[in-house]
């Protein structure tokens, strides 16, 4: 097999790979990256399909393999305004267009129902723009939400069926579900173009660990520095790392310990639940966070850790 075949440019021309037999073949600028029905022209292996969105890894569809799927339908009620959700959102596009303003081809994996690829559509115009989940039901979410032009896959990141496609790639609050974090890092190396950009949040600090974390399907929480170990180690290099919700770190340990003692940290959205105005206030105090980690200052502490780096 001949991967990543060079283009006039220098750069790797984009290919699709067979999960069967891994052969490629080069993918046209003006086609899908996983055409419906697709079949690989060495082996003969047919990509299945669900609703119009090829499935890689059906095996794995619909299994709570690091998140229930049944949670989708509740997390879309709350994501649009829940203040941890919007300024979060507002934090990753940000970065995206300080630190890599020319991408055109964004991948997100574990996209869930949309909301942070609906983000990044309406920040610029892309080339491509892919949201891949292991469960079809935040899949069928995501495309009732977003444009037509978006491509959809169910896929498993460490193993993703394309090579040196993307310029910017995304994973927020997904890889601490993932038991291979490392192979997910070297699947999305793969996947992207030399010197492509990604962004990745996560929960940190272990201390805080708790059976919310276990409901949560988390593998674990990070502490401070080891995302960043692992991405060196995987072909990247850092560019920028910071906490997130920093400056409501208090009022999150205080809700961590108060709901441990109450018995409610069992319930994810137990949390999600707030008067308008507190989420108002909320809103407002993180998107003032943002504007200073924009400026480029970096928050020590905070509930989680999000981390810029590029390929090489």
């Amino acid at each position: 097999m001949m991967l990543g075949s060079n283009r006039p440019d220098g750069l790797a021309r984009p290919e699709r790979r067979c999960i069967a037999c891994d052969a490629s073949e080069p993918i046209g600028p003006s086609e899908p990256i996983w055409p419906l029905g697709w079949q690989c022209a060495a082996c003969g292996h047919v990509v299945a399909d669900s609703n119009g969105i090829p499935i890689f890894t059906p095996d794995l569809a619909g299994t709570n393999s690091g998140f229930d799927p049944k949670l989708f339908d509740r997390l879309s009620k709350v994501e649009a305004t829940f203040f941890w959700f919007v300024a979060r959102n507002e934090l990753i596009v940000g970065l995206a267009n300080k630190f890599f303003p020319e991408a055109r081809r964004f991948l997100e994996i574990g996209c869930g129902n949309g909301t942070v690829l609906g983000a990044m559509a309406r920040s610029r115009q892309w080339e491509r723009l892919v949201g891949s989940e292991l469960q079809p039901a935040g899949l069928a979410h995501a495309r009732q939400r977003l444009a037509s032009d978006v491509e959809f896959v169910q896929m498993d990141a460490r193993s993703i069926p394309c090579t040196g496609l993307f310029d910017l790639v995304g994973a927020f609050d997904v890889i601490e579900h993932i038991a291979d974090d490392e192979g997910t890092l070297r699947g999305l190396h793969a996947a992207m173009q030399i010197g492509g950009g990604i962004i990745l949040s996560v929960p940190q600090h272990p201390w805080l660990w708790s059976r919310a974390d276990e409901v949560s399907h988390h593998q674990r929480r990070y502490r401070r520095g080891e995302l960043e170990e692992k991405l060196l180690r995987n072909g990247f290099e850092v560019l920028f790392s910071s906490s997130f919700n920093a400056l409501l770190f208090p009022l999150m340990v205080a809700s961590r310990l108060m709901g441990e003692r109450k018995g409610q940290a069992d319930e994810i959205f137990y949390g999600f639940t707030l008067n308008r105005h507190v989420n108002d206030v909320f809103t407002s105090l993180l998107r003032a966070e943002i504007r200073m980690t924009l400026a480029g200052f970096s928050w020590p502490i905070g509930g989680s850790r999000i981390v810029v780096a590029r390929r090489f």
